[in-house]
């Protein structure tokens, strides 16, 4: 159950969301989950960006991140779906082939680093569900919740469904029993698994119509006190159009634990 992880921030949370950050080391606080700093950490890099232009240099710079977790025998705790996208698959790449792994290697050498194994890669959300367990987390809620939630998954929280293969990328319902652990009900609605329409490059080159996928999305939510996401890059972009709340799982999870919304980096209660 408790265990200690090199946590890495990504770029949004520390220079966007440091709520979500403060709200992440409450829970992991709470549950006694440990988190080692991740000096001289970069971006992931993000998966919609440097992937789609240079391949190579994406697991060059992934591994250069997955090189100091290794360095502190820690696997990676991670908050954000896009870098659990990039490091997670370009981790478990290396596992499967020699050849990208030596390159990784001879990159990581020039720069007198080393990469003496792969790290495994774990979002907090999948490391509450499946690993510390929803029974272990219900035990520590002491302030239960009494809200409607529009559960957002978002895209790489799910797929590759090869590289994830904890649940089904088509119905799942992992993190709707996460979000029912603090006494909050998930309540249904029809895109709930429909892309936040920021991914891949598209708020950046296609901005408006990006929105109107977010939009959309929002507007088939009914009945519900707030969305709560996984993700701080869906965060952002439902937080654009949304005239609910959108809350981080970790914020969420807070309140429940005994967490003020101080604590959590919430204006207010729900």
């Amino acid at each position: 159950m408790s265990k200690t992880f090199s946590f890495f921030l990504g770029c949004l949370i520390p220079n966007r969301f440091p709520e979500l950050e403060k709200a992440s080391r409450f829970v992991c606080d709470a549950l006694d989950i440990g988190l080692e700093e991740m000096e001289g950490a970069s971006c992931c890099p993000a998966p919609g960006v440097i992937k789609s232009f240079d391949k190579t240099l994406w697991y060059k710079v992934a591994g250069r991140n997955l090189s100091l977790a290794a360095a502190q025998g820690n696997d990676i705790l991670v908050l954000c779906n896009g870098c659990y996208g990039t490091l997670k698959d370009v981790s478990m790449v290396l596992r499967e082939d020699e050849g990208k792994l030596g390159m990784v290697r001879d990159s990581l050498s020039a720069i007198g680093r080393t990469l003496p194994y792969v790290p495994d890669v774990v979002h907090i959300v999948e490391h509450l569900c499946f690993d510390y367990g929803f029974d272990e987390i219900r035990k520590r809620v002491t302030s239960p919740l009494s809200v409607n939630v529009a559960v957002h998954y978002g895209c790489h929280l799910l797929k590759p469904a090869r590289y994830r293969g904890f649940t089904s990328f088509e119905d799942p319902t992992f993190f709707d029993d996460l979000v029912e652990t603090t006494g909050a009900r998930s309540v249904p609605y029809l895109e709930k698994n429909s892309c936040c329409g920021a991914g891949g490059a598209v708020r950046s080159g296609l901005k408006d119509l990006s929105l109107d996928i977010a939009r959309k999305k929002i507007a088939s939510i009914k009945g519900a006190d707030c969305i709560v996401t996984p993700c701080p890059f869906c965060h952002m972009q439902l937080m654009g159009v949304s005239e609910i709340p959108v809350i981080y799982i970790t914020q969420l999870l807070g309140l429940a634990l005994g967490g003020t919304p101080e604590d959590v980096g919430m204006e207010g209660p729900l």
